[in-house]
């Protein structure tokens, strides 16, 4: 007789090795797909309504479920790993490449140090024994004869046959450039290579010209690898133009290309440039494809093309890219940019610009493989991003930003722009565009109904030098605190002027109408470079009935990372309608600022080599460790802003026009000189030995000050609450204490004791709280934080606060400094009592604060 005990072990068992029919599992995957986690009643109702399921027990169904879950889970895990695994093979296989490349260099370095030096001592032997004159005198003949036995440039045309054997130099020597030791190449300072990095980028050292080169691991195949590179104007921003005027068949199913490039010049202080080229594209005998490309003249025997003004003829020196297939999937890449920018055709203060081998890397080399990575993502994935469009469609967008702004910024007549004269004063320069293309592109109308009528486009533009002062900075305070460099009052006088062409003007101007709120479109293809789109409130100030509605702006920002040192900090915006489209009308205007004497560029003679102590794992740019506001990288340095400002109006108002954007120029150009003098002059940051606005803290040294104020709040903290703000472990001094004050997990800030309380200090938490910078913090009053209830809650215990010293606030919501919602769980407050019991200040710490997603 069966127990009862027994009975239900052999129904577990049972339960344990359910086999399903094909019909059942078929219908368990369609609701898998449907619903990978079935509540119970879903459950139920599946085996209701499908009578193959009729028979099997709804706890079976819910285990099946379960291992079916897993087994998904570790399916993509695998995935995952499989994914990984091959892409560390492929770029184990890179570095083991470049460590061959490296011993190559290191012995011939080693081979020409003792030629040199057995050189040397022959030469100091000759000058009191004649005997080594014969030592010395073959040395020499053996030169001439190596000299004698290389191949002599034999006289070439344009003529296929010439051109070919161009093609077939060119080839060899950009082959000995991106495998080779023909260069000497040395890491990107803070690129160290790794499976999360961009890949491996180098710069040159010692070379004629400027050069970089980047090796990278893509998941595409090198067919559309080789046809997304070739086409620059895709992904190179500076590139205005690029013409294939012949094309020519080679060997191997390769082609010869004769190319007219035109790429902008960066700041008003220096002209544009332009490349007379031969591109060569061939596959190589193991299967690689590589397209190089120089430039020709008669030098090189090549055909030549006369020049083109204004811009300055640059020389492109042997470069490319070799494209090999991965073994593991997609290609590995090896890019050579090797350029004579003629720097000795800009003034000296930018010369720098032009000789900077890092530059080249950033905006060239490291460019490309950033766009081949994310568009082979976009291959791989299903990617919508912000406003549901499109990644390609968002590139779009802030190409036409960038293309806009440069196109402003450089004023060629070949779009139509001419230069009026000045008032007598050099400081703004002023150009007119009345071309048709222009004015076909402004005569539009927003969905909002505001009309753009205008006949004409005028563009105010001028460069200013800034010193001691982080770019990243100072852009990300113009970002956060437009009001702070937009004149209100001017504003009015714009828009009374010229209000049938409102919509044309510049809306950064507009921060004097009201507050600006911040919403977040998308990355694009670099990392660091967002756009957003700036709405505009409280345009009510003009009794115009058009004008009380809300006003946005597309903008684009990138380089504002406190971290990043030596690149270009942008920020560019142009006013749109509220459901702008793809195609709508831009007119960019904003800002540009570009680093110069950079630290990062080690081409310089007297620049160190030992870059060991700045490089950082996965950074996907250039980074260096910034100590204090990052003062001991902007300490002494050097960048150029450049401004452009863009104005629709009609013709007969040209000479109005461009009196006020003068003024408005100049208006602008006062406010940076103030607010970059503030930032460089303010030694609170390096005091408390953080970045301006979001750099970590660092090995700087605290002053006493802010030593000073870190013990105070910390005391006080210990003595209200009876417990430690910070670990013991991290107190150990004043600079141990401070950058353990300011890492710490919650939003501390203080202000002060005034009638209307103003923030005084706030920890990076706290300032990634309010979204704001040390500098910008003094401009928030404490009652702007709070939402009406906090409000309520902070006037019932801020007496208790100055009598008792301390209070616990209720949960709730705050407001940041660019009016987003911020909920936190708790707030304590606390009297700051200095070493004579005064009170000092009062210390907020809101735990567990956290950004409120808009509806």
């Amino acid at each position: 007789m069966v127990t009862a005990k027994e009975a239900a072990a052999a129904a577990m068992d049972a339960s344990k090795y359910v086999r399903y029919t094909p019909e059942q599992v078929e219908a368990l995957e369609r609701l898998y797909y449907e619903c990978p986690k079935p509540s119970s009643l879903r459950r139920q109702q599946l085996v209701r309504d499908c009578p193959v399921l009729a028979n099997v027990d709804p706890k079976q169904i819910k285990v099946w479920f379960q291992n079916r879950r897993c087994r998904e889970k570790q399916r993509k895990e695998s995935s995952r790993l499989q994914a990984l695994n091959r892409k560390l093979t492929a770029m184990n296989k890179l570095l083991m490449e470049e460590n061959d490349r490296l011993q190559k260099q290191v012995s011939q370095l080693v081979y020409e140090n003792g030629y040199y030096r057995q050189q040397t001592q022959s030469a100091g032997l000759a000058t009191t024994d004649t005997s080594c004159e014969s030592v010395v005198t073959s040395g020499g003949q053996q030169n001439v004869a190596a000299a004698a036995a290389q191949p002599q440039a034999q006289p070439r045309d344009a003529s296929p046959a010439g051109l070919m054997s161009i093609a077939e130099e060119t080839l060899t020597e950009f082959l000995s450039k991106a495998t080779g030791t023909a260069v000497e190449w040395i890491q990107m300072p803070g690129m160290k290579p790794g499976p999360d990095s961009i890949g491996i980028i180098a710069i040159s050292h010692g070379c004629a010209g400027v050069a970089a080169r980047a090796c990278g691991l893509v998941g595409m195949e090198p067919a559309k690898v080789a046809e997304i590179l070739k086409d620059l104007p895709l992904w190179l921003r500076d590139c205005r133009s690029m013409e294939v005027v012949n094309v020519l068949p080679a060997g191997n199913n390769g082609t010869i290309e004769l190319l007219y490039m035109q790429l902008y010049a960066p700041t008003t202080l220096a002209p544009a440039r332009d490349f007379w080229l031969l591109r060569y594209t061939s596959i190589l005998d193991d299967g690689s494809l590589v397209v190089c490309e120089r430039s020709l003249s008669s030098k090189q025997g090549g055909p030549s093309m006369p020049l083109v003004q204004p811009f300055i003829r640059g020389e492109m020196l042997p470069s490319g890219f070799l494209i090999r297939p991965s073994d593991g999937g997609g290609s590995i890449i090896h890019i050579v940019d090797h350029m004579n920018l003629e720097p000795w055709s800009v003034p000296e203060v930018v010369r720098p610009l032009y000789e900077s081998s890092a530059m080249v890397a950033q905006k060239i080399s490291m460019v490309a493989l950033c766009y081949l990575r994310q568009v082979a993502h976009e291959d791989n994935h299903s990617v919508i991003t912000g406003w549901g469009r499109q990644p390609a469609a968002l590139r779009a967008l802030s190409q036409k930003l960038t293309r806009g702004f440069n196109e402003a910024l450089n004023g060629l007549a070949d779009d139509g722009w001419s230069v009026i004269e000045s008032d007598g004063v050099d400081d703004v320069c002023i150009s007119v565009n009345s071309s048709p293309s222009k004015v076909i592109n402004c005569n539009a109308t927003f969905n909002n109904g505001l009309p753009i009528v205008s006949s004409s486009v005028l563009c105010a533009k001028a460069s200013m030098l800034l010193q001691d002062v982080s770019p990243p900075a100072l852009l990300r305070f113009m970002r956060e605190q437009r009001s702070q460099w937009a004149d209100s009052n001017l504003d009015a006088f714009f828009a009374s002027a010229m209000k049938p062409n409102f919509c044309n003007l510049p809306m950064s101007r507009l921060g004097g109408f009201g507050g600006q709120v911040i919403l977040p479109l998308a990355h694009t293809f670099d990392p660091e470079e967002f756009l957003e789109v700036i709405k505009l409130g409280n345009a009510s100030t003009y009794q115009d009935a058009l004008m009380h509605r809300d006003l946005f702006l597309l903008q684009m920002y990138n380089g504002v990372d406190e971290n990043t040192v030596g690149t270009c900090s942008e920020l560019i915006f142009a006013p749109i309608d509220a459901s702008f489209s793809d195609d709508s009308p831009l007119l960019p205007s904003g800002f540009r600022i570009i680093p110069i004497d950079s630290p990062l560029d080690t081409s310089s003679p007297n620049c160190t080599l030992d870059l060991a102590s700045t490089l950082e794992v996965g950074t996907p740019r250039s980074r260096m460790p910034v100590g204090g506001s990052g003062n001991a990288a902007c300490a002494g340095s050097k960048a150029v802003m450049t401004i452009a400002f863009q104005f629709a109006f009609e013709s007969h108002l040209q000479e109005s026009v461009a009196t006020m954007a003068r003024q408005y120029m100049r208006s602008i150009i006062a406010s940076v000189q103030r607010i970059a003098l503030a930032l460089s002059s303010s030694r609170l940051v390096p005091q408390v030995g953080v970045g301006v606005g979001h750099a970590p803290a660092a090995a700087a040294t605290a002053s006493p000050e802010a030593a000073t104020l870190s013990r105070w709040i910390c005391q006080s903290y210990r003595f209200h609450f009876g417990a430690e703000l910070i670990k013991s472990a991290d107190a150990g001094g004043c600079e141990a204490g401070l950058k353990a004050l300011w890492n710490h997990a919650s939003a501390i800030l203080c202000c002060s004791l005034k009638a209307m309380p103003v923030f005084t200090f706030a920890n990076q938490s706290g300032l990634d709280m309010l979204e704001t910078t040390l500098v910008a913090l003094q401009d928030i009053t404490l009652e702007k934080v709070f939402d009406d209830q906090g409000r309520k809650n902070l006037c019932a215990e801020l007496p208790g606060v100055m009598e008792q010293g301390f209070a616990c606030i209720p949960g709730g919501l705050c407001v940041s400094g660019l009016g987003r919602p911020v909920s936190y769980d708790k707030a304590l407050a606390w009297k700051v009592l200095d070493d004579d019991s005064g009170a000092h200040c009062i210390c907020f710490m809101f735990v567990n604060w956290s950004f409120v997603s808009s509806m």
